[in-house]
């Protein structure tokens, strides 16, 4: 909105007719002016009292329309529900399938803060499948017939929800942040889905600036602690390697995918790659000799987000590397170990029409989330002890990259080699794995010892 603070007022204009008067009230702003005429002098007073009030309370008036900035909002609000779908349609195009689903839940979080009454509500649980499965998803709605139960739901929301506007109140404003932060049960989110949904929601505040609808970001209005996510990778997660080879070899095990999964989870031990890398491998990705080092050739990732939310109605997202924008990509190496397992599956499953390495045994598609974590859920239990299965150890097969990136950092590889390797910057690098690097301590401590003359006794 183009405003200024520059607006003059005239007095009433009475215009004589032949039957009767009408009056015209008259003001400029920044020295265009405008004007507006009323059939009785009462509405026209009413309206120039309007103007003269705005302008002594001190608020700034809009270039375009002559009007002053609460009345532009009050004419432009509209209730939360019709905004929140706006914002749903204003991102879907540019986000990502998992991005979607985040603003979907966010939204979906919050809403109940802005109802304007608690009579008649439906059920909680219903309401939230409306809104994350409906209401906030393009892919269905208005192209896929709702139950009556969804609809009744919905229309409910639609009439019962205040207008944005509410949130320039600062108690309304911390009552979003209060839904924001706890589970549906009650107890406190995770910090890092905290910090996730916040985002969201501030983006959220913006677009409501953007459209008129509040004067400043209502996450702006009031002080709240956003919590501290974990940054760094917790170092009982790690495996070693004999560990590993345990696990690879339970995952060998199990039925009736495991033998076809062990190369999936051995590309995320030897090579550092992600889920969403690994299930996206193809053969032709692949330039490894018969025996010894190879490389292996990222180029796209494929994290699962169901299909409702991709665009190409599959269970994966398929999009550019991390960090990365399209069409780059991403050599890693390829240690011996990795290339005779990789051989072997080839030799074995060989691949799918498409170049995939990998699928589960009753699966068409790429591989789904859901195959690959029964399997390594069930390959923890068997290849761990007691106390290590009761532990955080490997408890997801991403940890194993976290294996992966920690042997190269102690092994002395430079991090900015590893940084390219892992698709990582070397700051972020260090400060995620800074507690995986082992060795370190004891060089350090002799080096303090060395500048303040101690001996090996102190």
């Amino acid at each position: 909105m183009d405003t200024t603070f520059d607006v003059r007022i005239w007095k009433l204009r009475v215009n004589h007719g032949q039957k009767k008067a009408t009056y015209t009230v008259r003001w400029s702003v920044e020295g265009h002016e405008f004007q507006r005429t009323f059939t009785t002098r009462a509405l026209a007073e009413s309206f120039r009292s309007g103007l003269i009030g705005a302008a002594r309370k001190g608020e700034a008036f809009d270039r375009t329309t002559g009007q002053s900035v609460s009345a532009v909002r009050a004419k432009n609000d509209m209730s939360w529900f019709d905004f929140a779908c706006a914002y749903v349609d204003m991102k879907w195009p540019i986000s990502a399938g998992n991005s979607r689903k985040g603003v979907a839940e966010t939204l979906t979080t919050v809403t109940p803060q802005m109802f304007s009454t608690l009579r008649g509500k439906p059920d909680d649980k219903l309401i939230r499948r409306a809104l994350n499965g409906w209401a906030f998803n393009l892919n269905r709605r208005g192209k896929v017939a709702m139950p009556a139960d969804i609809d009744a739901a919905l229309n409910w929301v639609k009439s019962h929800t205040r207008p944005v506007s509410a949130l320039a109140e600062p108690a309304e404003v911390r009552g979003v942040l209060t839904l924001l932060s706890s589970k549906l049960d009650g107890t406190s989110a995770a910090p890092s889905v905290v910090r996730r949904k916040r985002a969201v929601l501030y983006n959220v505040g913006e677009y409501a600036k953007e459209r008129n609808l509040v004067a400043v970001n209502p996450l702006k209005l009031i002080k709240w602690k956003v919590p501290k996510p974990v940054k760094v990778v917790d170092k009982r997660v790690v495996v070693n390697q004999d560990q590993a080879r345990r696990l690879l070899a339970a995952v060998r095990e199990q039925k009736p995918s495991g033998l076809r999964l062990v190369a999936y989870f051995a590309v995320m031990y030897y090579a550092g790659l992600r889920p969403g890398e690994a299930v996206n491998l193809r053969k032709q990705d692949l330039a490894i000799p018969s025996d010894g080092w190879g490389e292996l050739l990222l180029w796209e990732s494929a994290p699962e987000t169901g299909a409702s939310w991709s665009d190409t109605g599959t269970r994966r997202d398929r999009r550019q590397l991390k960090h990365r924008e399209r069409g780059d990509t991403r050599p890693v190496p390829c240690v011996p170990p990795l290339t005779r397992i990789l051989h072997e599956h080839l030799e074995q499953f060989g691949t799918d029409a498409d170049g995939y390495l990998f699928r589960g045994e009753r699966e068409t598609g790429q591989l789904s989330e859901s195959t690959s974590s029964r399997a390594w859920r069930l390959a923890r239990k068997t290849a761990l002890s007691a106390d290590e299965y009761a532990s955080p150890l490997a408890r997801r097969g991403y940890d194993l990259r976290h294996a992966c990136l920690s042997t190269w950092l102690n092994g002395g590889v430079p991090p900015t080699q590893v940084a390219e390797w892992a698709g990582h910057s070397v700051a972020v690098l260090l400060r995620v794995y800074a507690q995986c690097i082992a060795g370190q301590e004891d060089l350090a401590r002799r080096r303090i010892g060395e500048a303040l003359g101690l001996g090996e006794d102190g």
